[in-house]
């Protein structure tokens, strides 16, 4: 398992933390995606075997948020 923390700068509500872990969270090979709204931060833990980080970063831009890299 590999744990990662993204900056996104655009998160700063609880609907950018539903919409964020609802579309991160149920993907195959992610065990856990949280938001921390007052750090703008998600921390994602997944199996690179199964999920790559570049689909994880899709999935959060998918809702409309850049991922700082």
């Amino acid at each position: 398992m590999t744990t990662v923390t993204l900056s996104v700068p655009d998160i700063s509500c609880g609907h950018c933390k539903t919409s964020i872990e609802g579309a991160v969270g149920p993907m195959d090979g992610v065990t856990s995606a949280a938001v921390t709204i007052d750090d703008r931060t998600v921390d994602i833990t997944y199996d690179g075997d199964t999920v790559e980080l570049e689909s994880i970063i899709a999935a959060i831009e998918d809702q409309g948020y850049d991922v700082a890299r």
